[in-house]
């Protein structure tokens, strides 16, 4: 089974921050964006993955290019264009991640070719984010392959691109900052109504919730005892969950095994293993 993410590659950026133990770090980066990190879990979970995407030509490119190389990705259709890697600034406020500044850089002018789409349409699935700028691009590759198609909304409950997207998008997943409320089980099936097959609600700390069309499917998270950092929790979730999709697990499994490695990536720094 084979996933193509296209979308969003940038770098995370700490000017300082104090550690687990107390002590202050600073000027600590490492490679992220929504695809890169779902790749990235997906690939550990032995799924073979390609990531379509655009980075600049500066030392934050090529550091890009060599982590997902090191990490077995394809990068076959990633470009590299004359200008700058995108940059979110962050800090923590105890173990949780808070998105500073964003320097969107190359990524403000990305544009996914006919090759692109028809690379990405020859995989068995193809997942995207918010920031990714390739909602575009999902209507032709959904023609061309018919592959099954994911989209990471994050907590923007009424983008956009939610309308633009929803007849193409098979596995959709939102993050709501409240409790299971009748709100949020109304929105799923609002969304499965207009043609998703599973909307996803994540709860962060109190667990999940999934929509199928008939029945809502309920999942705690998996208790860790050290939160390190919160970073790709939402991310690492997805991969799991579409790692279990690819082999053909229940929706309820597909749910644990999200909860299971988000579980792990709460536990380091890094937004993955």
């Amino acid at each position: 089974m084979k996933a193509a993410m296209i979308g969003d590659n940038c770098i995370d950026f700490y000017t300082e921050y104090v550690d687990e133990k107390g002590n202050v770090q600073k000027n600590i980066q490492y490679v992220t964006g929504n695809v890169v990190d779902t790749a990235v879990n997906l690939k550990r979970l032995k799924i073979d993955v390609s990531l379509i995407s655009t980075t600049g030509n500066d030392e934050n490119g090529k550091l890009v290019k060599d982590f997902l190389v090191s990490k077995d990705i394809d990068i076959s259709h990633l470009k590299t264009a004359n200008g700058a890697t995108a940059i979110t600034y962050m800090t923590l406020n105890k173990n949780d991640r808070v998105h500073g500044d964003y320097i969107e850089g190359v990524l403000k002018d990305i544009k996914f070719d006919d090759k692109d789409v028809a690379f990405a349409a020859s995989h068995d699935l193809v997942h995207s984010a918010l920031w990714g700028n390739a909602e575009k691009a999902l209507p032709k590759i959904k023609k061309i392959g018919n592959p099954l198609i994911s989209f990471d909304y994050a907590d923007k409950l009424d983008s956009l691109i939610i309308d633009q997207t929803i007849d193409y998008v098979d596995y959709g997943f939102f993050s709501y900052h409240k409790n299971r409320d009748k709100f949020i089980e109304d929105y799923l099936v609002d969304k499965v109504s207009k043609g998703m097959k599973i909307a996803v609600a994540t709860f962060g700390s109190k667990g999940s919730l999934a929509y199928d069309g008939i029945s809502f499917i309920n999942c705690p998270i998996t208790p860790v005892e050290n939160v390190v950092n919160t970073v790709g929790a939402g991310d690492s979730f997805i991969a799991g969950f579409l790692s279990g999709i690819l082999k053909g697990k229940s929706i309820e499994k597909c749910m644990k095994i999200g909860a299971q490695i988000a579980a792990e990536i709460v536990q380091v720094f890094n937004p993955w293993l």
